[in-house]
């Protein structure tokens, strides 16, 4: 089984997983809207030392939204 990797590009804003790239828009210095084409699917989100993904309907699943945190979570705090 093969594992894809996130890949966060701060100065862009954006995280490339699988095929996509994904903006990411703050919502606050905990918090951001990921988007896909515009379209908000989900929102990633640091607390008590963990990053967590919550989808917002059924455009991408927890899992891609968990990788897609900790690449962008692990750039921000580098």
């Amino acid at each position: 089984m093969t594992i894809q990797a996130a890949v966060a590009d701060t100065s862009a804003k954006t995280v490339a997983f699988g095929d996509k790239t994904y903006a990411i828009q703050a919502l606050s210095d905990d918090s951001y809207t990921v988007l896909l084409a515009g379209i908000p699917v989900g929102r990633v989100v640091y607390s008590f030392g963990a990053a967590n993904g919550v989808p917002e309907g059924n455009a991408i699943s927890e899992d891609d939204l968990y990788a897609i945190a900790e690449a962008w979570f692990a750039a921000v705090d580098a």
